[in-house]
C-alpha cells in the first residue's frame, strides 16, 4: 500500500497508469463475483436452497370434471396452491392452458415428468373464465381454487390427447416482477364422435386378500375353524377394501379374478369361526353378519359376469417355477388348486367360473413359469408387456399372443396396468390417474384408428382402498367414451393375434432379480413336503381322516400364496403355524412314558398303554415291543394290533421270557399299516432276577441229599425201636405183641395204600419214588409259570 501511495502521489512517474488499470481491474473482478458468491452461499440455518422459478409454489390440481368432455359441457378444475419459499407472493393468479394434441404414448408420459414451465410444451394462458385472481401468499400459505370454463372457449381442435397446466403467475418479494412460479401437468382426452373402429378393453378386476385361515380347529364336535386374525372383518365392513371392491366391481364391465380360499374363509366366518389373540389363546369371532352380508353382495355382483378362479390359495408360479419345482409332490399339490378352485367358486358363488387362467405376480413369465402353468393346466397366461416386450412396433398389439404348446399368453399393458399403484389417498394423484389412463387408451386406439385391437389391464394384486377407487372412476369414465368398448378375459384370450407381436418367451436369466428375490425360499417348500408326507401318516391311522386331512391340505396350499411376496416374517409364522399344530395332534396319539421294570421270574407279562387324546378313533396302527439283548430278555409276539377309540387309552400285554439274569433295555414303538414309525418311541429298562436251570439242578441236588439223608436217620431210628420193643417182650403177660408191629414193611407197601399207611403208622417206610415226587413239587412249587411283571 505504501508502494501504490508513493506511485499515485508521484507526477509523472511511468508505474502510475500500469498501477491503476491493475486496480480498477482487480475491483471489477471482486465487484462481478461477490453476488455469484452470495448467491451460492447458504444464509446461517439453512438446511436446504429455497425453490425458485417455476417450482416456488405447488400446484395441485384435485379435481377434474368431466374426464372425458364433450362439446356444450363446462369444465371444472379445482386445487389448491402452496407458497414453498420464505418469500411473499403477490398478485397472484391461476390460469389454464392448453397445448397439444399429443400424438404418442411416450409424449404422454413425458408429460407428467414435467415439473416446470417450458414455454415451448405448455402454451399461453386461456383469458377471461380461464384464470382466477387470488389473494397474496405468505411463506408456506396455501389457497384454494376453482376455475369453470365452457368446452367450446378451449382451444381445442382435431382428435387426440391435450395437455392441460394449471399455472400460478405472481411476483416474488425476492424477484420484484411478475413470473410463472408453479404449474401442474394433466390431461384432457378430446374425442368428441364416436370412432368406427374402438379398441377392445379388458379389465381384470381382482379379488384377492392374504391367508388367514390356520390349520387349526377346537377339539370339539363342530370342529371350530381358526383364523390368524380378524383383518378381513374390517375389510369386509361397509367402506373397507373388500366391500367396495365388490361394491365398485358389480356396476363396472369388468373381469373377476378371485382366489376361492377367500371366499372359503367368508364362508367360514358366516357360520362360527375363532380367532388367534396375541398370547396364542382364541376366542370366538364375531363377524358373522358382515361376512354373510358380504358373501350376498358378492353373488349378485358377479351375477352374469366371468369370473376367473385362480388355483386355490392363489399359488406363487414363479416361485415353484424357480425353487419348488424339484421338491417331490409341488406339482400335484398346484394340481389338487386348481381343481379345488372350481368346485370351491361353483358351490360359494353359484356360478361356473374360468380356471383356464394362470397368472404370474406382476405378469412376469419366463419358459419355467410357462411350464409350470401348464402344468397346472392352465391354457391362458396373463403375463405383461414389461415381460414379453416388443421391438420397434409402432403401435400397443393385441394381447392374445400363442407361444406354443397350445398355451397363448394374454399380454397386458404394463403401462396402463400400473397407472393406479400410486398413493391414491391424496385427491392429486388420484385425479391425475384417472386422467393418464384415459389419455393413454385414446392415444393408443389412435394409434392404428382403423385396427381393431384388444389390450388388457391387469392391476395390482391387492388395490388398496383409494387405488380401488380411482380405477372404478377411471373405468367407469372410459364406458362412456368414444374409443374403447369392453371385453371379457375369455374373449380376449381368443382374440386374432396380430403376426407382428413379439411371441417369444424370455429365457430364466431375464426373470426380474427384483422378483426372485421375494419368492418363497426352497427350504420353505422342503418343509412343505416334510409336513405333507407327516400329515399322510396320520391320516392312514385316524376313522374320519377328512377331519383332518381337510384344514391341513388347504392350509399347506395357502403356504405357496403369491401373498406372501414383501411378507417373509408373516410367511414364516404361518408355515411354523401348520407345522407346530400338526405335530401337537399327532402327540395325542401316544405311548405312555414307563418307568423301570422287574422281572423275578422266568418269564411274565409286559405291559405297555397307548393314548388317544383325539376326538375320533384311531386304527390301523401296529405297536412293536423289542429288547436290545434277545438272549437274556425274548419277547414273545413282539407286534400286535391296536385301535384305540377317541378319548380313551388301552393296554397291550407282551409275554416275555427270561434266559439270564440282568438289566435290558426295552423298546416301544408305534409304526402305521406300512411300516413308517409313528410319534416318539419309549425305552424303559427291566432287571431280570430269574433262577436258571443249572441253579435249579444245583438246589435239586442238595434238597435230594438231604431228604435221603433223613430217611437213612428215620428207618436207624424205626430199626433202634422195633429192636428194643423185642428185647423187652417178657415182659408181656399175654407173650404177644401189636400185629402192626411184627408186619412187613415190603407187604404194606404192596397194597397200594402207602399215603394212608404213612399217615396212619409213623413206622412206615418212604420209597425213593415217594422222594422223587415230593422234590418234583418242591421244584414246581418254585418257578411259577405266569407271574407278572412289577411296575
Amino acid at each position: 500500500m505504501a508502494e501504490l501511495a508513493h506511485s499515485t502521489g508521484s507526477p509523472g512517474h511511468p508505474a502510475r497508469p500500469r498501477a491503476h488499470r491493475r486496480l480498477l481491474a482487480a475491483l471489477l473482478f471482486v465487484a462481478l463475483l461477490l453476488p455469484a458468491a452470495l448467491v451460492q452461499l447458504p444464509a446461517a440455518g439453512e438446511a436446504r436452497a429455497q425453490p425458485s422459478g417455476s417450482r416456488s409454489v405447488n400446484v395441485s390440481v384435485e379435481y377434474l370434471d368431466p374426464s372425458v368432455p364433450s362439446g356444450g359441457d363446462d369444465l371444472t378444475v379445482s386445487g389448491k396452491v402452496t407458497n414453498r419459499t420464505d418469500a411473499k407472493i403477490t398478485d397472484p393468479h391461476v390460469a389454464l392452458r392448453l397445448s397439444g394434441p399429443l400424438t404418442t404414448r411416450s409424449a404422454v408420459t413425458d408429460a407428467t415428468k414435467r415439473t416446470g414451465w417450458l414455454s415451448e410444451f405448455d402454451g399461453a394462458e386461456i383469458d377471461g373464465p380461464g384464470t382466477q385472481e387470488l389473494k397474496s401468499l405468505a411463506p408456506g400459505m396455501s389457497r384454494e381454487f376453482s376455475i369453470t370454463i365452457p368446452v367450446d372457449r378451449l382451444p381445442l381442435g382435431t382428435s387426440g390427447v391435450y395437455q392441460l397446466a394449471v399455472s400460478l403467475n405472481g411476483t416474488s418479494a425476492d424477484v420484484g416482477y411478475e413470473q410463472v412460479l408453479g404449474i401442474e401437468h394433466t390431461f384432457l382426452p378430446w374425442q368428441p364422435d364416436d370412432l368406427s373402429t374402438k379398441t377392445r378393453l379388458t379389465f381384470v378386476w381382482p379379488l384377492i386378500a392374504t391367508p388367514q385361515l390356520t390349520a387349526r380347529t377346537e377339539p370339539d364336535e363342530e370342529q371350530t375353524p381358526v383364523l390368524a386374525s380378524d383383518g378381513l372383518l374390517e375389510q369386509m365392513e361397509p367402506g373397507g377394501r373388500l366391500q367396495q371392491l365388490v361394491a365398485l366391481g358389480g356396476e363396472l364391465p369388468v373381469t373377476w379374478v378371485v382366489d376361492p380360499d377367500l371366499l372359503v374363509t367368508a364362508a367360514v366366518m358366516a357360520d362360527s369361526y375363532n380367532v388367534t389373540t396375541e398370547d396364542g389363546e382364541s376366542v370366538p369371532g364375531k363377524g358373522q353378519e358382515t361376512a354373510r352380508r358380504w358373501l350376498a353382495d358378492l353373488q349378485n355382483a358377479v351375477k352374469g359376469r366371468e369370473v376367473v378362479a385362480l388355483p386355490f390359495g392363489d399359488p406363487d408360479l414363479a416361485s415353484i417355477a424357480h425353487r419348488g419345482r424339484k421338491v417331490a409332490g409341488t406339482l400335484d399339490q398346484l394340481g389338487d388348486a386348481t381343481a379345488l378352485s372350481r368346485t370351491t367358486v361353483e358351490s360359494i358363488l353359484n356360478t361356473e367360473p374360468e380356471t383356464d387362467v394362470a397368472w404370474p405376480a406382476e405378469g412376469a413369465i419366463d419358459r419355467r413359469v410357462v411350464g409350470v402353468a401348464g402344468a397346472a393346466g392352465a391354457q391362458w397366461i396373463l403375463a405383461r408387456s414389461d415381460s414379453m416386450s416388443e421391438s420397434g412396433l409402432p403401435y400397443t398389439p393385441t394381447a392374445a399372443r400363442p407361444i406354443g404348446g397350445g398355451q397363448t399368453a394374454v399380454v397386458a399393458d404394463a403401462q396402463l396396468s400400473r397407472t393406479f399403484e400410486g398413493d391414491m389417498s391424496r385427491a392429486e394423484t388420484y385425479s391425475l390417474a384417472i386422467q393418464e389412463f384415459l389419455a393413454q387408451t385414446l392415444v393408443t386406439t389412435l394409434q392404428q384408428p382403423n385396427m381393431q385391437r384388444s389390450i388388457v389391464v391387469a392391476p395390482q394384486r391387492t388395490p388398496k382402498l383409494g387405488q380401488a377407487q380411482a380405477m372404478a372412476a377411471a373405468i367407469s369414465d372410459l364406458d362412456t367414451s368414444t374409443w374403447m368398448t369392453p371385453l371379457n378375459l375369455s374373449s380376449a384370450a381368443v382374440e386374432s393375434p396380430d403376426p407382428a407381436a413379439n411371441r417369444s418367451v424370455p429365457g430364466t436369466g431375464a426373470y426380474p432379480k427384483r422378483l426372485r428375490k421375494q419368492e418363497i425360499p426352497r427350504e420353505a417348500f422342503d418343509r412343505i413336503l416334510a409336513t405333507r408326507q407327516q400329515l399322510d401318516n396320520f391320516s392312514d391311522i385316524l376313522d374320519n381322516s377328512l377331519r383332518v386331512t381337510v384344514p391341513f391340505g388347504n392350509a399347506l396350499l395357502r403356504e405357496m400364496s403369491t401373498q406372501w411376496r414383501g411378507r417373509k416374517g408373516e410367511a414364516e409364522s404361518f408355515r411354523r403355524g401348520v407345522q407346530d399344530y400338526l405335530a401337537d395332534i399327532t402327540s395325542q396319539v401316544q405311548l405312555i412314558d414307563k418307568s423301570d421294570l422287574t422281572l423275578s421270574g422266568n418269564s411274565g407279562t409286559i405291559p405297555v398303554t397307548v393314548q388317544n387324546n383325539l376326538v375320533q378313533n384311531v386304527r390301523g396302527l401296529e405297536l412293536r415291543l423289542t429288547s436290545d439283548v434277545p438272549s437274556r430278555l425274548r419277547i414273545e409276539q413282539g407286534t400286535r394290533s391296536i385301535e384305540v377309540a377317541g378319548g380313551h387309552s388301552t393296554s397291550v400285554k407282551f409275554e416275555a421270557s427270561a434266559r439270564a439274569s440282568g438289566p435290558v433295555d426295552v423298546t416301544a414303538q408305534l409304526y402305521t399299516a406300512d411300516g413308517k414309525p409313528f410319534g416318539e418311541k419309549k425305552t424303559f429298562q427291566i432287571q431280570v432276577t430269574s433262577i436258571t436251570s443249572t441253579v435249579l439242578l444245583v438246589i435239586g441236588a442238595g434238597i435230594l441229599l438231604l431228604v435221603l439223608a433223613g430217611v437213612r436217620m428215620y428207618t436207624q431210628r424205626k430199626r433202634a425201636a422195633r429192636t428194643a420193643d423185642t428185647d423187652g417182650g417178657t415182659d408181656d403177660p399175654d407173650g404177644a405183641g401189636d400185629p402192626a408191629d411184627t408186619a412187613d414193611p415190603a407187604e404194606a407197601g404192596s397194597d397200594g395204600d402207602t399215603g394212608e399207611a404213612d399217615q396212619k403208622a409213623p413206622g412206615t417206610r418212604l420209597t425213593e419214588g415217594d422222594h422223587g415226587d415230593d422234590t418234583d413239587t418242591e421244584s414246581g412249587a418254585r418257578s411259577g409259570a405266569s407271574e407278572r411283571v412289577e411296575r
